[in-house]
């Protein structure tokens, strides 16, 4: 696609070029001058830089300009010229970085794609692979991948690039919380949420010498503020991303498609269904209330289990199991003990009779515990060869 092609597309396509930047005097004009071949809607978010910006920007009367004095941060920046962006009518912005190390030719790459995909966030993947690439940048791409697809289940292979393509009116409507660079990771995972695509493209890379380099990343404060959300994110995706869409995927299909798809499943052998079965009713009944459906998807997904099965089987502990859990688990615990509690409401409750009777049922409890995983994972193998005979 020609630079004058890529300019009609885009103005066809209600896309513009949004430019942060802070303190990239030294790069900014020759960004700028290559951006402009491609497209001629350019906005420019000028985060509180103290060089020569403005000057330079003074320069291009074209572009629109959205500038304040106190640096806010990358995230801040790009909310800024998404907001921008959307009260001049446009659907789409390519976001690019302002160091140089993006290819403005690269340009009709998201729009070739845009053509064909329109609802979703598309990211420039880089060659991460070079030999210039600072070894921190290939690591701290490895850890935010892995975490981006826990989360959302999406296998994207460079989480980390600037050089974005974003649906601005998809993403109106959400309430966007980190201002630094962290937001990159932020708005992804929340966009995959929502159900708006997150894909990629290969773009090409300049890392220029080390001596060279324009960075405002900070190692020990930035990535622990990504270390951080990303706890967070995965806390949500946890208790109730996974769990939301797991209920939406069934209530989508009746239980015999379910049955047919997770249990049934042939691809997948019996070992996994049956050790899935365990877990599940394991995790049910043992004494880990308010984290049995977090540790149980936690456990299924380091195991390699089928989470779905897991879950299911976890909710033996429904509201109406859990007196029989309770009552169970306490009797059960009293085959261990040399002199077994009671239930006895009549009687006045001592701490020594909660110390005893608390020492019981946690026993009882994982005992009834490992006893039901047992048992339910001898019911499912038995079911399995009865159905796979049929």
């Amino acid at each position: 696609m020609t630079p004058e092609h890529s300019r009609e597309r885009m103005n066809a396509l209600n896309c513009c070029i949004l430019i942060p930047t802070y303190n990239n005097a030294q790069k900014l004009e020759q960004v700028l001058n290559d951006v402009e071949k491609y497209c001629s809607n350019i906005i420019v978010v000028n985060d509180g830089s103290t060089d020569s910006t403005n000057h330079i920007l003074a320069k291009f009367d074209s572009i629109h300009v959205v500038s304040y004095l106190q640096n806010r941060g990358k995230g801040y920046a790009l909310r800024t010229g998404f907001e921008a962006a959307r009260k001049k009518g446009f659907d789409y912005v390519i976001t690019i970085d302002s160091d140089g190390q993006h290819y403005a030719d690269d340009i009709p790459v998201f729009v070739e794609k845009l053509e064909t995909v329109r609802n979703a966030i598309i990211i420039g993947a880089r060659n991460m692979n070079q030999d210039s690439v600072p070894g921190k940048s290939n690591f701290g791409n490895q850890f935010s991948n892995f975490w981006f697809k826990f989360n959302t289940g999406i296998d994207v292979p460079d989480t980390q690039s600037g050089y974005r393509l974003y649906p601005v009116k998809l993403l109106e409507g959400i309430n966007f919380i980190t201002p630094k660079y962290e937001f990159e990771v932020e708005v992804i995972v929340r966009a995959a949420w929502k159900g708006i695509g997150v894909i990629a493209v290969p773009v090409k890379v300049y890392y220029p010498p080390a001596e060279e380099r324009i960075s405002h990343f900070r190692p020990v404060p930035d990535f622990s503020r990504v270390s951080v959300l990303n706890t967070f994110l995965v806390l949500i995706a946890v208790l109730y991303i996974k769990p939301r869409n797991f209920f939406r995927g069934l209530m989508k299909t009746n239980f015999r498609t379910f049955v047919r798809e997770h249990f049934l499943n042939t691809s997948e052998p019996d070992s996994v269904k049956v050790f899935s079965v365990m877990l599940g009713f394991f995790m049910g009944i043992a004494p880990f209330w308010g984290y049995q459906m977090l540790l149980c998807l936690a456990i299924a997904h380091i195991l390699k289990l089928n989470k779905a099965i897991s879950i299911v089987a976890a909710n033996i502990s429904i509201p109406p199991m859990i007196p029989v859990i309770l009552y169970g688990s306490f009797m059960f615990g009293g085959m261990f003990m040399e002199q077994p509690g009671t239930i006895d409401f009549s009687k006045e409750i001592t701490l020594e009779m909660v110390k005893i009777h608390g020492y019981q049922y946690l026993i009882g409890s994982f005992a009834l515990a490992f006893a039901a995983a047992g048992f339910s994972g001898l019911a499912t193998f038995l079911l399995l060869k009865l159905f796979s005979r049929k």
